[in-house]
């Protein structure tokens, strides 16, 4: 990832276009118009041998004549000529070069080659080119300029720039930056999120999205950028792709677009499905006040907008608000008799200004209301203007979100237009009010993610990792990719997941032996490296309740898998007692691996019919305790877990530890590459996997999760003053501990920290200081046993690279009851020995000038301490070089 030199790509003092032309049609020739006709203060100088002059500008024969360097070039010349371009404006020092021809692969190959001396970068190749209206800078050729405005829009198409413009202009829209990214040879989303994070000059970012091809730098940029921004994406593509081919149920329902809308929702993102949609939401959470709560309650003059929106909201899982008492109570002093004592609340299409006032303030007390969808259809009695004027106040001061929408045209654009001027959202329609409402719970549970601090996990041994991937190089050194399903629960045993006991039989009389040996009744199943789905040729055989039905049923199933599938092999037989778990729930869960964000996780309603049922929800790894709980909560058959009549409710907490031990098992095998438990059954009893089979493969890359995991060899044990001190990454887990440790600092260790007083730590903050992404910054902390048996923190020192690696900011804390005792030494030179390890060239930090202990620190780490003039803060920076 890389911001290095984008600064001259939006904001350059010069350009040069390098195949100007006064051609109609072409696309020299609307680059040009659009750059001297935006009103772009810099210079422009166009490039051609074959014009002397073009719009009035002097043009230059190529690139070694002219007169400047430019800040940014732009290329719209055959694809030749492209990479021989690149080699001369790196040559001439130019930063930034938009390439708007389309090269082929070989070409690609070049101009990157051509530019990585000069550290030049590439906005393309196939860009239609940028807009930074604040600046006047239209260098791309689009038919039409952009208003200037706080979103960046940033899009993989260039045929949808003209349109998304045009729609943007006539509704006042405007943008700080427009980027046409093209085929994102050099510059990516990655990089574009990353500056457009720290631009402040954009408030929110919107993406239109046709294919991620390095997911992790994707994830880790998009992931900082939403914790400051709100970002908003549309996918293009998401009705063609179907499902997936796979020998596994996992494989064939986690289709791409659904692993695109897990990437986007992990990364605190929101997902939305047209253009309208996309700058309608940015305007709903431009406006949207904090949350406690999912309810909505709906006020309106009308039955049937009332009944449409109470039906739009179920129809996205929303849930209506009851009422409280007392609420209903309040509202039959100041509604007609008739009136339904429930929400959706009817003030009749006789109500005067006063009950719409009156209602509306009632229903903003009501404890059980988070928001309200006010609707409003005119008539004859009341201008819809007096009642804007009534209410506008109220819905301003109130701390509740109140969406409205007014139904009509002319007779209510005076009302929609006193709403928008208090920032009020307005639509047109209860369902898109409705959906407003939506997007604000939905980009809520989002950054929840991002946000909530997980509880404590138990610490697993490595003992089952060893043996787990000891059988799985095995099964691998043995030609085998395909792992039977005794090997893989043999595998998830090791990870703590409940099987069912099962026996390996070669023969028929060998399973007869191993039933005897279980217990009647049991269950047979095939082995086959052939075979996934057992049930599909027939086998599997349950309930036998003695030797003859073993024999008969073994029998049977070689016999069926002759004739169905005769190039099978036939391995034996897998006997197993029977689960006798009558009201357990049938669930899936498994893992496939996506071409693009790697190893993904799926979870739902389980059994023969799972494609059928496609109740099921997907996450990428690591998953912790609040990532897993989000991926239960997605699916319907979360509903049935919860309990229902005389069934009891299963163990939720089981089949969420279940999720984290696969999510585990996931990062400790690089060789999986699917996995399908199904069904794994669950009831109050806990889970128990039924039937299980692993498919593995020679990893082809290291880096293969999109997220990076907790980076366990980063662990050190070591002796400190006669105890067994752990040197660790800080976890998410952690964050319990935090708090705890963050209690123990005295009021001066806080201000020196912070540089500021802090009296306690909230949840956001926590979830900050421990969530952390691995790929950019790393916090090391020290903990040991304390005396009630549980870890405890005892200083962390972290620190947070830019974009390019170039520096990292490191910060540092003790305990204050540790200090003096060398542990502030060894959490640096640890986390020095990192940023070395990673390439960075500085470690810098700031500090109170009285922080002595600090300055003393670093002054003998090797740190150059230098004051800030006109503040009491001294600059710190270690050259790792």
């Amino acid at each position: 990832m890389s911001i290095r030199h984008l600064q001259a790509l939006f904001n350059p003092a010069s350009v040069a276009l390098i195949g100007a032309t006064n051609r109609p049609g072409s696309i020299g020739n609307a680059v040009l118009h659009n750059l001297v006709a935006g009103g772009f203060a810099g210079r422009i100088m166009p490039v051609n041998p074959k014009h002397q002059v073009l719009a009035g500008l002097i043009v230059r024969d190529d690139v070694a004549s002219l007169p400047v360097i430019p800040d940014l070039a732009i290329i719209c010349t055959p694809p030749a000529s492209v990479p021989g371009l690149i080699a001369a404006l790196g040559e001439r020092g130019c930063k930034a070069v938009i390439v708007m021809s389309a090269v082929n692969s070989d070409q690609r190959e070049a101009m990157l080659l051509a530019a990585k001396p000069h550290l030049l970068r590439i906005l393309g190749d196939i860009s239609a080119g940028l807009l930074v209206p604040a600046i006047g800078l239209n260098a791309s050729f689009s038919s039409g300029p952009a208003l200037p405005g706080k979103l960046a829009f940033v899009s993989q198409s260039g045929g949808l720039m003209n349109g998304v413009l045009d729609w943007a202009t006539t509704r006042g829209l405007g943008f700080s930056k427009f980027i046409s990214l093209g085929d994102g040879a050099d510059i990516d989303f990655g990089d574009l999120l990353d500056f457009l994070a720290g631009d402040p000059a954009t408030h929110a970012i919107l993406l239109f999205l046709e294919d991620i091809r390095l997911a992790r730098k994707f994830m880790s940029a998009a992931r900082s950028a939403a914790r400051g921004k709100p970002i908003l994406v549309i996918r293009a593509g998401r009705s063609g792709e179907g499902l997936r081919a796979g020998a596994s149920h996992t494989g064939m329902l986690a289709s791409p677009d659904s692993i695109y809308d897990a990437a986007i929702r992990r990364a605190g993102m929101l997902r939305v499905n047209s253009t309208e949609a996309l700058f309608g939401a940015v305007e709903t959470l431009a406006r949207a006040k904090p949350m406690h709560g999912e309810c909505l309650t709906i006020l309106t003059n009308g039955g049937g907008p009332g009944i449409m929106a109470n039906d739009a909201l179920l129809g996205l899982n929303g849930r209506l608000a009851t009422l409280t008492p007392k609420t209903v109570t309040a509202l039959a002093q100041v509604l007609p008799a008739s009136w339904s004592q429930a929400n959706p609340v009817d003030l009749g299409g006789d109500a005067p200004v006063e009950r719409y006032r009156d209602a509306l303030a009632v229903l903003l007390n009501d404890a059980n209301s988070d928001a309200i969808v006010f609707i409003h259809a005119p008539g004859a009695l009341v201008a819809s203007t007096d009642i804007a004027r009534a209410l506008v106040p109220l819905m301003k001061q109130s701390s509740r979100n109140v969406l409205t929408c007014w139904l009509g045209g002319a007779a209510v654009s005076e009302a929609r237009q006193l709403c928008s001027a208090a920032g009020i959202a307005t639509y047109d329609t209860p369902e898109e009010a409705v959906r407003g409402f939506m997007q604000i719970i939905d980009f809520r549970h989002n950054q929840q993610l991002l946000m909530q601090v997980p509880p404590a996990l138990p610490e697993h041994g490595t003992s089952g990792r060893l043996r787990a991937q000891a059988l799985v190089r095995a099964a691998l050194a043995d030609g085998r990719t395909l792992l039977s399903e005794p090997e893989t629960k043999i595998i998830l045993a090791a990870y703590g997941i409940p099987v069912v006991d099962t026996s390996t039989a070669a023969t028929v009389d060998e399973a007869v032996l191993q039933a005897l040996r279980i217990g009647f009744p049991v269950a047979i199943k095939i082995l086959s490296p052939q075979i996934w789905h057992k049930s599909d040729v027939g086998g599997v055989a349950l309930d036998l309740e003695d030797a003859d039905a073993v024999r008969h049923a073994a029998r049977a199933m070689h016999k069926r898998l002759c004739e169905l599938q005769p190039d099978a092999e036939l391995q034996g037989f897998a006997v197993q007692a029977m689960a006798r778990r009558p009201q357990a729930h049938e669930l899936i869960v498994g893992v496939s691996t996506d071409p693009v964000f790697g190893p993904v996780i799926l979870f739902g309603q389980g059994g023969i019919a799972v494609e059928v049922l496609d109740d099921h929800a997907v996450g990428l790894p690591p998953l912790n305790s609040v990532l897993a709980g989000d991926m239960i909560a997605r699916t319907r058959v979360a509903r049935l877990l919860a309990g229902y009549r005389n069934r009891p409710a299963a163990d939720l907490e089981a089949i969420n530890r279940t999720l984290i031990q696969i999510s585990s098992l996931v990062e400790d095998l690089p060789e999986l590459v699917e996995l399908d438990i199904n069904p794994l059954l669950a009831d109050r009893h806990g889970v128990i996997a039924l039937d299980a089979r692993m498919r593995v493969a020679r990893p082809q890359r290291s880096s293969r999760l999109a997220i990076r995991p907790y980076p366990q060899s980063l662990e050190q044990v070591t002796d400190w003053h006669g105890e067994a001190l752990t040197i660790r990454p800080i976890k998410p887990e952690d964050g319990e501990a935090h708090v705890i440790f963050f209690n123990q600092l005295s009021a001066g260790d806080v201000r020196y920290r912070a540089f500021s007083s802090i009296r306690q730590l909230q949840e956001p903050q926590v979830a900050r200081l421990t969530q952390i992404d691995y790929d950019r910054e790393m916090a090391f902390i020290a903990t040991r046993v304390g005396a009630d048996g549980q870890r405890e923190t005892l200083g962390v020192a972290r620190a947070v690279a830019d974009a390019d690696n170039h520096e990292a900011e490191f910060a540092i804390i003790v305990r204050s009851d540790m200090k003096g005792r060398g542990l502030g030494r060894l959490l640096m030179q640890r986390l020095i020995d990192y940023c070395r390890s990673r390439g960075t060239h500085f470690i810098i930090g700031e500090t109170m000038s009285d922080n002595k202990g600090l300055l003393t620190l670093t002054q003998k780490l090797g740190f150059v301490a230098k004051p800030v003039p006109e503040e009491h803060i001294m600059s710190l920076r270690l050259d790792l070089g």
